[in-house]
Formats: structure tokens, sequence, C-alpha cells
């Protein structure tokens, strides 16, 4: 089965109309040779950009080396009016003392804690389902938000602060365009960014809500009431360096980093996956015989009997990953595949072409979930698999996002079928990759 995908750019293009395709969508605006080539330069007249596809560029860039490969100023500067100095955008020290207070939420054990507010919020989501035509993103998106909410302040998304979020973020999503013009031009820091009025008043309020959430559990951790959920979990945890913990404004910029990525990521997958289930009916009806391990009252074991709606998900993520750019400086000079680099180059790793690699992957194009029961392919993902990054820089809530997708597409699956609506969407890519009209199915309930 071949699932939609952009159709590529002329090779030759003139700078102004790249950066005008770029702005509309970073996909449909790279040329097809980009899913067979190791390398690509781009020149502009104010920096150098080299894509990345040859695995060991890649290995040397996220697990090698990768303190000497930042990431680059210029993704930050679209982002910055909402994500502040959160764990997304910072580098060097500051990252990683972050990374030294987030990363025990998100251990193992952990993840069992957090696993019945998961199955809540996929009641919930299956509760909630409408039948008939139905855009699905949107009802993943409210999914996913529910997902972050049970999960990091033990509220589910009709509560009043964070259904004002949700309504907030996708006003915000509607304004906010992935890059700016900082992040083509090198601007000083003292020039205004032309972030738009709009972006810049939903991000406030965005922030002024999750500060509200913030205080509220800071009291009840000073007063003892606090519940045992993701927040408490980070806000309680001290540096083991230094013993500081997250002030207020800092874990305001952590909680929308994880609002951020936790809920468009979960978003934009189980969206694709669910197109994927409605274009392949026979996959469709394995994923939910599958699901009927689950019970009424799934235990985190469950988790481990859904082998088949596990494989299914990670290849929508090989297909559809919903970062499908990832862009890194280099402080040093470098020799790239014997091209000579000076520091301060633009290094883009992209997900989306080294996953659909025409030299790397058999198939490519294809959706074949049982391309994961394969010898070959399980070392094609070593080198060319990487949804949620690599090396130190891994999100720190992969292993998060692998049981909250696979938990909510059985559930689904188990409740409804999926069927064709109109016409394939067509994939652009924003803050994440979404359809250009949003992906209709008809939706029916299992008797």
């Amino acid at each position: 089965m071949i699932p939609p995908k952009p159709q590529p750019r002329a090779d030759k293009v003139s700078l102004l109309q790249y950066l005008r395709l770029f702005r509309a969508d970073i996909l449909s605006a790279q040329p097809a040779r980009l899913y067979r080539a190791w390398m690509a330069a781009f020149r502009t007249p104010f920096f150098r950009s080299y894509l990345c596809n040859d695995p060991a560029l890649v290995n040397r860039v996220l697990v090698e080396r990768p303190d000497d490969f930042p990431k680059s100023d210029r993704i930050r500067e679209g982002l910055n009016p909402l994500l502040g100095n959160s764990v997304f955008v910072t580098n060097g020290d500051v990252w990683k003392r972050q990374r030294r207070i987030i990363d025990p939420a998100f251990e193992g054990g952990r993840l069992r804690d957090t696993f019945p507010a998961m199955v809540a919020a996929g009641q919930a989501a299956v509760a909630r389902m409408p039948l008939g035509t139905v855009e699905v993103e949107e009802e993943m998106s409210h999914a996913a938000a529910d997902v972050i909410f049970r999960t990091l302040f033990s509220i589910p998304i009709e509560h009043e602060v964070a259904a004002e979020v949700f309504a907030e973020f996708r006003r915000y999503q509607r304004t906010q365009p992935l890059l700016n013009l900082a992040a083509f031009l090198p601007l000083p820091k003292w020039m205004p960014r032309f972030h738009k009025r709009a972006t810049k008043r939903s991000a406030a309020i965005i922030r002024s809500l999750i500060t509200r959430l913030t205080e509220a559990r800071a009291a009840e951790i000073a007063a003892g009431t606090a519940p045992d959920d993701l927040a408490t979990k980070i806000m309680t945890t001290a540096d083991p360096l230094t013993g500081a913990r997250f002030e207020t404004v800092e874990m305001v910029d952590q909680v929308a980093i994880f609002f951020l990525a936790g809920h468009e990521t979960s978003a934009s997958a189980l969206s694709w996956a669910l197109l994927m289930l409605a274009m392949d009916p026979a996959t469709q009806e394995r994923v939910a015989a599958e699901a009927q391990t689950l019970g009424d009252a799934p235990e985190f074991s469950a988790i481990s009997k859904l082998r088949f709606t596990r494989d299914v998900f990670r290849e929508v993520l090989r297909l559809y990953p919903p970062v499908p750019m990832m862009v890194r400086e280099n402080t040093c000079p470098e020799d790239l595949r014997g091209r000579a680099v000076a520091p301060g180059a633009q290094i883009v790793l992209s997900p989306w072409h080294l996953q659909r690699h025409e030299r790397i992957w058999d198939r490519p194009d294809e959706f074949d979930p049982s391309r994961w029961q394969t010898e070959e392919n399980r070392v094609c993902a070593r080198d060319a698999y990487m949804p949620f990054s690599a090396g130190p820089r891994v999100c720190t809530g992969a292993g998060f996002a692998m049981v909250e997708g696979v938990l909510l597409l059985a559930l689904l699956a188990r409740a409804f079928r999926f069927e064709l609506a109109g016409p394939l969407p067509v994939p652009v890519a924003h803050l994440t990759v979404r359809a250009k009209d949003g992906i209709h199915l008809r939706i029916t309930r299992r008797t």
C-alpha cells in the first residue's frame, strides 16, 4: 500500500521561491533527489546548509559528538514566544541540567505509574468520538491533550484551565509558522523578531494559564497534598549536581514544551495511524482483534501483548515522523563527505527523508508493518530510524509516546471501524507533519 506523500519541488528554483515554499511547507519545498542523496548542500547569501542522510554523519552529529553540534538558534527564533528557555531549545550546561531534572520523571517505572491516566484518556476519547464523516486530526489533538493534562497535572481536558490552554493552543497553531524572518536572516539580538501579534498574544495566554497550574501545584507540594504525577515528580526533583530545583518560570517553560511536543506530535502520529488503518482494512482488523486482549481495565503489562499494533505504530512513525527535520550547527571545522565545512553551518537531519531513503529501505514509500519482523529492516532501523531523534538528545518522552500511541490506537480500533471519506490528504509540515486540509474518515461503531 502506498500512502500519500507530498509532491517535491523542481530541482532548481530561485532563493525567493525556495523561501516562499519553505515557509508554506518544508516537505514539498525539497527536491526529489533528497530521497536518494547521502548529502546535499544549499547556499544562501546568509548561511550554508547541509542536509545529511549518510547514517555515519547522522551518528557523528547526534551520538558521537553532540556537544560539537548544538541545536541551531534559527529554529528557536520561531518558537521563542511560547517555549522560552525550555529543554527543547537550550544547549550546553543549561540543557544538561534540565535533562538531569526531567529525565527521572520518564523512567520505566514512572511509565507504569502514569498508565492508568493514559487508559482514562483513551477511554474518554472512545466515548467522545463522533460517528459519520469525521476530521480525525482534531479528535486526536483533543485525545493527546487529554493524556498530557491527566499525566502531568492529574486533570482531564474538561478542567477549566486545561480546556482554555487547549483552545488557545489551537489558535496559536493557526498563526505560528515553523520559521520566522529571523530564522533566515542574521538579525542582531536587539532587532524585533516580527512575530505576529496574534501569535504573541496566544503564547502569552498559554504561559499565563500554565503559570496558574504550576503555582497551584507548588502550593500543593508545600502543603503535602500534591498528587503523585509528572508535574510533582519534576518539581520535587533536585539536580543531583547542584541540588537546585526548577523555579516557577523555568517549570512553565518545560510544561509548554511538554504540551507542544507531547500533544502535537502524538496527535500527528495517531491521525496518520488512523488513516493507514482506513487504507488497509486487513491491518485494521488485525489491530482490532489484538486489542481484545486489553480487557475492560487494561493493566500496564497488557501493552507487551500488542506486538502487531506496536509494529503498525512504528511503521507510521517511519512514514510520518511528527518532527520531519532537525537543525544543528557545527562549532568546529568539519569534513562532510570530503567537503570542508566552516563553523556556523546549518546541519539538517531529516527523519522524513532518512526514513524513506531509497538506498537504505526496501520499498521505502510502502506501508508495511511486517517489515519490522525482518532482520534486514531491523538493521535499517539502527542506521536510519529516528522519529524521536537519537543520542543524548533523544526525546525524553519517547517511551511515554510509544505506550500512549499503541494504547490509544488499540482502544480506538477495538471500538470503531475507519474508512476513507474523500480524497487522500496531502502531508505538510508546520510545527509537525499534518494533513493540508485535515484527515476525513468515515467512522462506525463495532458491534
